[in-house]
Formats: structure tokens, C-alpha cells, sequence
């Protein structure tokens, strides 16, 4: 069967699409019911824990086994689980317990389906053309994220959360088709010999990068957390207004896709990783300071800069290791991600219940800095050995 990678692209974005959709409808919910930032916390803690746990152990797999079947098993049990929370509501099942337990299983199965899936991209993919697809490939996954809010946002208003959890399991679906029509082939060239396989990578140490993209994912899951209790409980919004402002989120992530190739090959993904992460999580804590509309104007400005910053590290996170270790190194680092997350989501959750999200944002902001300042430094030493333009020229 002839490879078609390109399809796993929409194929990431209907997933990333529904699934957060399914977890932004979760969060809303339990706003409605409890308004305290320590339950949706708790929702997002029940998210991170199994894929923080399992995933250095599913990256594993990842790496002995077919990852395109691996691929489309997640999507196969993904729909099974996520039509559990609907059924689950029209029959009556507590709405608290059913929210967690089903967000849960989504998650162990989110623990399998990152480092299956970049795994596969690198399989896949050409190495000469890995930088334009992972930034193609990070289009579709925080595009399917950022717009989850505005679709998820507006359709619970006027329809309800149980056809948004409904449509999470159809996305699952639709995601299983694209994935096996992406064929079973490998990429057309040859693999190069262990010798040139190794010069081929990106010649950065895994551990820092994987900070870097783990906080990355700190940001982001918790920015997601926070907003609902800003926009919602604080500031006494609709969801339609949720919805408004990640669409905003993702016209800025768009942009920077858009232009990552001009700004990576002026800047390099090094200085574009380092840089605009801990600008970007400067700018994390003024967001809930000012009111509705400056949220509105720094939401895309930090997005876009989110943006950049992600597609260089992943580029230089699947270039770091060799291609048999790639599902091992983006398991690490998702794990590593995700207990960074439930630690941060914790202590913000703590210091927003006791004041407001103003103190939440900047908890965000200064452990992120903390956490990323030394891992950023410690490639910047690594830069004197490795010239950012042979890193660069290789991705």
C-alpha cells in the first residue's frame, strides 16, 4: 500500500479537535456545578496522572511495535470511551464520578497514541522535510485544541454537553479511517547507515529538550484550566465568550506556523525554543490583569509565540535521538510534561482557590521560568559544540 503521511495530519487535527472539546465540556460542567478552580484541577490531574505515568513505558512500545496499528487501536478504544460519558448521562449515572472516570481512560489512552504517533511521523517523513510537517503536524494538533473552545464553547451554550461527547467518539472514528488509509509503507528512501543516522541528529541533549517541551505542555493545560474559572466564574461570562477568545488563541497559533519557516531559518530552533517560550510565559502572567479586552489582544500574542516555540523544540526533540528511540524520547517527554503539570496544576489550583486566578496565572508563570531557565541554559552550552546552523540545517 503506498504511504500517504499527509493524511495523518487531519487526522491529528479531528482528534486533538474532539478531545478537547470532550475535556473543555468535562471542565464547564463541573464549573456549573461547583465553581471552584480545585475541581476542574482535580479534572485535569485525573488527565495528566495516567499519561505521566505510562507514557516513558507506552514510548517503549512505540519503538517494538507497528506504530500505525498502534495509532489506530487508540482511536478505536478512544471512541469506545468517549461515548461512555453520554450514555452515561442519559442514564442517569452520577454526573462527578462519571466525568473523572471516563476523562481517565481517554487519558491512558492519549499515553499510547503521542509517542505511536510521533513515532510514526518520523518514520514516515523524509528527514528533509520533517520541519515543514511538524510544523504542519503542531498546526493540527493546538489548532484542534485552541478551536476546541470556540466550537465547544458555543454548541454547549445552545445545545448541551452529551452530542459534544458524542462527537468526541465520532472524531476517534473518523481519525482510525484517515490513519489507515495512510497506507503501511515506509518512506521511499533507504535508511542511511548507524554512522550517518547519527550525524543526522540534532546533537542536543534529550534531557533539556524535553523540559522544554514539557513545559510547554504546562502552559498550555493550564491555561486551559484557568480560563473557564476567569472567563466563568470570575468574571461571570458566557461560553460563547470562552469560545471567542481561544479562537483568538488559535489565529495566533496559525500565524505562527504560517511564518515558522522564515523565523526558524532567521533565528534558528534553538534561539526560536528557548526565546519565545520564556517570553511567552512572561507575557502568561499579565493575561487576567486588565480585563476583557487586553486578555483578547495578549491570548493571540502568546499563542503565536507558543507556536513558534513548540515547533522548534518538537523538530528538535525527533532529531535528538535515533529514529528506532523516537517514540521513547517523546514518551519521556511527555511524561515527564504531565507530571510537571499535575504538580503546577496543584499548587495553582491551591493558590487560586485561596485568592484568584490574578495569583494563579503568575504561580504558572514563575514556576515555568524557574523550570525552564536552567534547561535553556544548559543548550546554550551546548550551542558552543553544536553550531545552531548544523543543527538547523538538518530538520
Amino acid at each position: 500500500m503506498i504511504s500517504r503521511p499527509q493524511l495523518l495530519l487531519p487526522a491529528a487535527f479531528i482528534t486533538s479537535l474532539g478531545n478537547n472539546i470532550q475535556l473543555l465540556g468535562a471542565a464547564l460542567l463541573l464549573v456549573r456545578a461547583q465553581g471552584s478552580m480545585l475541581d476542574v484541577g482535580w479534572l485535569f490531574i485525573a488527565v495528566a496522572v495516567p499519561q505521566a505515568v505510562l507514557s516513558p513505558y507506552f514510548g517503549r512500545l512505540a519503538d517494538r511495535f507497528d506504530r500505525r496499528h498502534l495509532w489506530v487501536g487508540c482511536d478505536l478504544a478512544g471512541a469506545v470511551a468517549a461515548l461512555a460519558l453520554p450514555l452515561g448521562l442519559a442514564l442517569g449515572v452520577s454526573q462527578q464520578p462519571l466525568v473523572y472516570a471516563t476523562n481517565f481512560a481517554l487519558a491512558v489512552i492519549a499515553a499510547q497514541f503521542t509517542p505511536a504517533s510521533a513515532a510514526l511521523i518520523r518514520e514516515r517523513v523524509p528527514a528533509t522535510h520533517l520541519r515543514r510537517f511538524n510544523a504542519h503536524y503542531e498546526i493540527a494538533l493546538q489548532c484542534g485544541m485552541l478551536l476546541s473552545a470556540c466550537v465547544g464553547g458555543v454548541a454547549l451554550q445552545y445545545f448541551g454537553p452529551e452530542p459534544l461527547f458524542a462527537f468526541n467518539a465520532l472524531t476517534f472514528a473518523l481519525s482510525a479511517v484517515l490513519v489507515y488509509l495512510a497506507g503501511t509503507a515506509r518512506r521511499p528512501e533507504e535508511l542511511p547507515p548507524a554512522a550517518t543516522r547519527a550525524a543526522t541528529r540534532s546533537g542536543i541533549p534529550l534531557a533539556p529538550l524535553a523540559v522544554l517541551f514539557g513545559q510547554g505542555l504546562v502552559v498550555v493545560t493550564v491555561f486551559n484550566a484557568l480560563l473557564p474559572v476567569l472567563l466563568i466564574g470570575e468574571w461571570h461570562r458566557g461560553p460563547a465568550l470562552l469560545g471567542v477568545v481561544d479562537a483568538l488563541g488559535g489565529a495566533g497559533f496559525l500565524l505562527a506556523a504560517a511564518v515558522y519557516r522564515r523565523s526558524a531559518a532567521r533565528f534558528g530552533d534553538l534561539r526560536l525554543a528557548i526565546g519565545a517560550l520564556l517570553i511567552c510565559t512572561s507575557l502568561f502572567a499579565l493575561q487576567p490583569l486588565f480585563g476583557v479586552p487586553v486578555l483578547m489582544a495578549l491570548v493571540p500574542l502568546g499563542a503565536f509565540l507558543f507556536g513558534q516555540a513548540r515547533i522548534a523544540t518538537r523538530a528538535l526533540l525527533m532529531t535528538s535521538v535515533d529514529e528506532s528511540r523516537v517514540g521513547r524520547a517523546f514518551g519521556l517527554a511527555n511524561g515527564y510534561g504531565l507530571a510537571a503539570t499535575v504538580v503546577v496544576m496543584l499548587v495553582t489550583s491551591v493558590v487560586t482557590g485561596r485568592s484568584d486566578t490574578r495569583y494563579g496565572f503568575a504561580t504558572v508563570a514563575a514556576i515555568s521560568l524557574l523550570t525552564a531557565g536552567p534547561a535553556a541554559a544548559r543548550i546554550a552550552r551546548r550551542r558552543s559544540t553544536v553550531p545552531e546552523a548544523k543543527v538547523t540545517a538538518l530538520i
